[in-house]
């Protein structure tokens, strides 16, 4: 018999422990070059990626080879989406733009076999040999929502109300466009109201997520969140530019 893979951040998660999430890597090739790194996870872009459906399995694989949690960002809040993302072999899910209770309950149904939601009944890849997989799918399933328009900040009260969502995560560049700061995410009221709105799902008693910089993670860690992404291009951009301007003189 085989014993459904762990997801290693949704665990941690529920441990209220801290967990790292890579962004920016494009194939198996590079999860692969960082999979020796202390991580937990990698974020696979569907939504302003490249990534099709057929390009998931690999992908997770790759994952699932050194350990970390495959999360697929899906471009859009409907079921066959988020189900067939689940099915090609994403531990976990993260939605675009959640903005109301009733978008976040569609993720929870979508993301989830019954009794809790109403996901398809198909054999996932991470389900290849597993006795009784959907009974235990859901243990092992993540769903994360994107709080990113100032519409979901009014709302989080309600939102923060759905169960079966594991991390809200509040996205800063989609939340200054949202607040008319396009291309802005530094603007001081943009920051103050991404803080404030972390501030209040770990109030709750709820798990947040966001991305992070080097100059800013230990603002957020203080926070409270525990749910952390950081872009690796900014990482390559700003050690080329180190380099090159020793280079260069």
């Amino acid at each position: 018999m085989v014993n459904l893979r762990q997801n290693v951040i949704k665990h941690k998660l529920q441990n209220k422990e801290k967990t790292l999430n890579i962004m920016g890597l494009a194939n198996a090739d590079q999860i692969d070059l960082v999979g020796p790194l202390d991580f937990d996870g990698v974020w696979i872009e569907a939504e302003h990626g490249g990534v099709d459906f057929s390009d998931i399995s690999d992908l997770t694989r790759a994952c699932d080879l050194w350990g970390k949690t495959s999360i697929t960002r899906v471009h859009q809040n409907e079921a066959g989406v988020i189900y067939r993302t689940l099915d090609r072999g994403s531990q976990s899910i993260c939605v675009p733009h959640v903005n109301t209770a009733e978008e976040a309950k569609n993720v929870v149904n979508a993301g989830k076999f019954a009794p809790i939601g109403n996901r398809g009944m198909a054999t996932s890849r991470q389900g290849y040999g597993v006795e009784d997989y959907f009974f235990k799918a859901n243990d092992e399933s993540m769903l994360i929502v994107l709080i990113e328009d100032i519409e979901a900040v009014k709302n989080l009260d309600e939102i923060l109300e759905v169960e079966g969502i594991d991390v809200f995560y509040v996205a800063p560049n989609d939340l200054a466009a949202t607040m008319g700061f396009i291309g802005r995410s530094g603007e001081k009221e943009v920051l103050d109201t991404i803080s404030s709105t972390l501030k209040r799902i770990v109030g709750s008693g709820r798990t947040a997520g966001t991305l992070a910089a080097p100059q800013n993670i230990d603002h957020y860690l203080d926070i409270g969140v525990n749910c952390i992404s950081i872009n690796i291009q900014s990482f390559l951009f700003s050690g080329i530019e180190s380099v090159a301007k020793k280079i260069r003189g």
